[in-house]
C-alpha cells in the first residue's frame, strides 16, 4: 500500500477552527520500513495518532499496557522518577524512534516518562498489536532485535562511563556517548537536543557547577560550540584525547 496515512487534529481551541490535515508516511519509520503490503494495512489500521502541547506527559512512568509509542514530529523526552523524587533525563526520542517495546516484552510498567518538549505529534500502536508484530513480522522481528542489541551496548558503555573516577573525563565521555553514531567524515558531530547541565549532573552522579565549569573550558578551549540546546565537536580528536587520557587528574 503506497497512499500516505492521514491524520486529521481537531481543533485545540475554540479560536482555532481549521482541522491541520498531517500526511504521515509509515515507510520513513525504520521498523515499518521493510513491511509487506497485507502488514503494512494491518498497522494503518491499528495505529492511533495523537498530538501533544509542550510539557504535556505523552506517556507516564508506572503506566500498563500503554503501547508501542512512535515520535512523528516533535521533540519528546523520556524522564526516570527515582525513588527519593528525583526526575533524572534519559535522553531524547529520535525522530521514528518508539518507546515501549522492552515493557511490553517483560508484561511491566513504563520505566519512564515521555514529556513533550514542544508541540510533538505520535503514533500508537496497541499492545496486542504490536506484539503479534514482532511475533509474525521477520523484518520487525529483527529490526527490533538489533535495537535491542544496540541498547546493550549502549547500557554497557554507560555503565563502564560511571566507573571513571576523574569527574571531567567522565562528563566527556558522556557527551561522546551522545554523538550519533556513524558521523558523516568531514562533517562537525552535533549533539542536538543537549540535556540541560542539571540532567548531565544526574545522571552521572556530579554537580550541576561541575558540568557548566568542564563545558565551559570546553568552549573556551575551541573543542565544543553550543548554540541553544545544541552541541557541536569542533575538534573530536581532542575531545577523545580528553576522554582516554588517564593522567588527567
Amino acid at each position: 500500500m503506497n497512499e500516505p496515512l492521514q491524520a486529521q487534529e481537531p481543533p485545540a481551541s475554540a479560536v482555532q477552527h481549521d482541522k491541520i490535515e498531517l500526511t504521515v508516511h509509515l515507510r520513513k519509520i525504520p521498523l515499518f520500513s521493510e513491511l509487506t503490503e497485507a502488514e503494512m494495512k494491518t498497522v494503518q489500521e491499528s495505529l492511533r495518532f495523537r498530538f501533544f502541547e509542550k510539557r504535556a506527559v505523552v506517556f507516564q512512568q508506572g503506566a500498563v499496557h500503554g503501547g508501542l509509542v512512535f515520535l512523528l514530529s516533535g521533540q519528546l523526552q523520556l524522564l526516570r522518577l527515582t525513588e527519593d523524587g528525583r526526575a533524572i533525563s534519559m535522553g531524547m526520542i529520535p525522530h521514528g524512534g518508539f518507546f515501549g517495546e522492552v515493557n511490553m516484552l517483560n508484561e511491566e510498567p513504563y520505566t519512564a516518562s515521555g514529556i513533550a518538549l514542544d508541540r510533538v505529534l505520535v503514533a500508537i500502536l496497541p499492545q496486542l498489536h504490536a506484539l503479534r508484530l514482532f511475533s509474525h513480522s521477520p523484518s520487525v522481528a529483527n529490526h527490533l532485535l538489533r535495537h535491542l542489541a544496540r541498547q546493550v551496548q549502549r547500557d554497557t558503555e554507560f555503565k563502564a562511563m560511571l566507573s571513571i573516577s576523574n569527574t571531567p573525563r567522565r562528563i566527556v565521555n558522556f557527551i561522546i556517548l551522545q554523538i550519533q553514531r556513524n558521523p558523516t567524515p568531514g562533517q562537525p558531530q552535533t549533539l542536538d537536543n543537549l540535556p540541560t547541565h542539571q540532567d548531565i549532573a544526574n545522571m552521572i552522579n556530579t554537580s550541576r557547577e561541575t558540568v557548566t565549569r568542564v563545558l565551559n573550558e570546553l568552549t573556551q578551549k575551541g573543542i565544543i560550540q553550543r548554540k541553544n540546546h545544541q552541541l557541536i565537536i569542533l575538534d573530536p580528536s581532542a575531545l577523545s584525547k580528553i576522554a582516554t587520557d588517564t593522567d588527567k587528574t
